[in-house]
C-alpha cells in the first residue's frame, strides 16, 4: 500500500492518467461514431426507397408490374439501374402518355428531381445496374473535343447526324436532336441504350470516351457555334446539300435560262 500511494504520488501520474483517459475516449469514438453514421446513412438510404416504392406503387406499377416485373404494357424495372431511371423520367420520356407510340418523345417531367432520386434508389434497390453519374464524369474538365468528334463520327453519327441534329429511323421511329440536351442524360443514354440507342458500357466507351463525346456535342450545338457555310441544312451532310443544290440551284438556272429565251424569242416576233 505504500509503494502504491507512493506512485500515485509521483509526479509523472497525472499525466499518465489523463494520456490513458484520452487514449480510451479516443478509442471508444474510433469504434462506435463510424457505426453510428453507416448507420444513420442506412436509414436515411432506407427511407428515401421507402418513398420511391410508393411513388412506384401508384405511377408506374399498372405498366412495370407491382415488383418490376415487367408486363405486357411495359418491360422489367430489374437491373436497369438508377441511371436509366433517372433518365427516362427526367426527360419526361416517363410515365409514358401513350404505350402504342414508336417512340416516347421527350416531354415535361412530371416529377421533382428530389422524387426522380427516390424513384431510382427504389428500383436500384430491385438489382445492381449503373448509378447515375456524377458531374465529374460528364462535366467539360479534361475533355479532348477533337478524339469526342472522331467518337461520335464512328459510333453515333449514323443515327444521330455528324452533328447531332437528329435523324429518321424505321417504322416511325428516329434520333433525337442532341441540342440543348443535358450533359448528364447525354451520359446516362450512352451507358444504358434506351429505346433505339444501343448501349455503350465502358468497356465499350470509357468514363474519358463518354467525357469527349458530350465535349464535342456541346461545342458543335454552342450557342456561339456559326456555320462556315453559312445555312447547314440541318447538318445532314453532303448528300443533303447536294440534292438541295440540284434541286433548286439547277432547278433555279433552268428557269431563268427558259425566261430569257422566251423574252428573246417575244423580241424577234415583234
Amino acid at each position: 500500500m505504500k509503494k502504491l500511494s507512493a506512485r500515485r504520488r509521483h509526479p509523472l501520474a497525472a499525466l499518465v492518467v489523463l494520456l490513458l483517459a484520452l487514449a480510451c475516449t479516443g478509442g471508444l469514438y474510433a469504434v462506435l461514431a463510424p457505426a453510428s453514421k453507416a448507420q444513420a446513412d442506412e436509414t436515411a438510404q432506407s427511407l428515401t426507397i421507402e418513398e420511391g416504392k410508393k411513388l412506384y406503387a401508384v405511377g408506374c406499377a399498372s405498366c412495370h408490374g407491382t415488383g418490376g416485373q415487367g408486363s405486357s404494357d411495359g418491360p422489367s424495372l430489374v437491373g436497369v439501374g438508377a441511371a436509366a431511371v433517372d433518365f427516362q423520367v427526367a426527360t419526361g420520356r416517363m410515365p409514358a402518355a401513350t404505350s402504342q407510340a414508336a417512340q416516347l418523345p421527350k416531354k415535361k417531367a412530371v416529377y421533382t428531381q428530389a422524387e426522380i432520386d427516390q424513384l431510382a434508389a427504389y428500383i436500384a434497390s430491385l438489382g445492381a445496374g449503373p448509378a447515375v453519374p456524377t458531374a465529374e464524369q460528364y462535366g467539360p474538365e479534361g475533355a479532348d473535343i477533337a478524339k469526342g468528334g472522331e467518337l461520335f463520327r464512328n459510333n453515333c453519327a449514323q443515327c444521330h447526324n455528324f452533328t447531332g441534329k437528329g435523324g429518321a429511323l424505321t417504322h416511325g421511329k428516329y434520333a433525337p436532336d442532341l441540342e440543348g440536351v443535358d450533359p448528364k442524360h447525354i451520359y446516362q443514354a450512352m451507358l444504358t441504350g434506351p429505346q433505339n440507342m444501343p448501349s455503350f458500357p465502358d468497356g465499350s466507351l470509357s468514363e474519358q470516351n463518354k467525357k469527349d463525346i458530350i465535349a464535342y456535342v456541346k461545342t458543335v450545338n454552342g450557342e456561339d457555334t456559326v456555320s462556315p457555310g453559312g445555312l447547314s441544312l440541318g447538318g445532314l451532310g453532303p448528300v443533303s446539300e447536294g440534292l438541295f443544290a440540284w434541286i433548286f440551284g439547277l432547278g433555279g438556272m433552268i428557269a431563268v435560262a427558259v425566261w430569257v429565251a422566251a423574252r428573246t424569242a417575244k423580241a424577234r416576233k415583234s
